[in-house]
């Protein structure tokens, strides 16, 4: 359990951090503004590595790394379900809460579905080649994971979340939209992911061999 307790809660913090400050943002008319929405996710993302660096906090990065050998499926089987159940926490926490948010700070794309579905496979893919760049680097550079995860994360959701909403995770994007009842766009983020982190993890194999 000391395995998995860590996904449950940095699937929690970055729930309840990142589509908490969307909802408090939209109920007091934008006081956090995009910037401040893509600083949060960020930041509880590099705080989340720092903390627990054992955990993979993202069921794609999760099944990407199962399907290439990285880790045992049913370790990764097992991760995926805490991160939810630490997703759905955070999510039900924040509707009851927040009863008046309409969306619980789910992700929809702001124009065609197509546009920010490859948007999303795009910022998966820069975001898992960057974390897996970085478990290449000589031990006085991984202390830099976080940070530079956290960066991308943040710059990712600066720029691309008017668009699309920057989930780069499943399961971000999935507990809200079920709690809200908002499912209609939610199959961008169940597949979108998942394909840029495989890409990535390809590329990243191939460059290592």
């Amino acid at each position: 359990m000391k395995k998995y307790i860590p996904e449950f809660l940095t699937a929690f913090s970055i729930v309840f951090c990142g589509t908490g400050a969307i909802i408090i943002n939209h109920i007091s008319g934008g006081s956090i503004g995009n910037a401040g929405i893509a600083a949060t996710f960020g930041l509880i993302v590099m705080a989340m590595v720092y903390a627990f660096p054992e955990a993979q906090m993202n069921a794609a990065a999760s099944l990407s790394m199962a399907l290439f050998g990285m880790t045992e499926k049913s370790d990764a089987a097992k991760r995926i379900l805490f991160q939810g159940a630490g997703a759905f926490t955070a999510s039900f926490i924040l509707k009851t809460i927040f009863p008046e948010s309409d969306t619980l700070g789910g992700t929809n794309p702001s124009g065609s579905a197509m546009q920010s579905f490859v948007m999303e496979i795009f910022l998966m893919f820069f975001l898992m080649l960057s974390a897996l760049k970085m478990s290449d680097a000589i031990k006085e550079n991984q202390s830099f994971t976080g940070i530079v995860v956290g960066g991308v994360v943040l710059l990712e959701a600066w720029f691309a979340g008017p668009i699309s909403g920057a989930s780069m995770n499943p399961l971000r994007s999935l507990a809200p939209a079920v709690l809200s009842g908002n499912t209609a766009n939610v199959w961008i983020y169940l597949t979108a992911p998942f394909i840029g982190a495989i890409i990535a993890t390809t590329l990243w194999k191939w460059l290592k061999n």
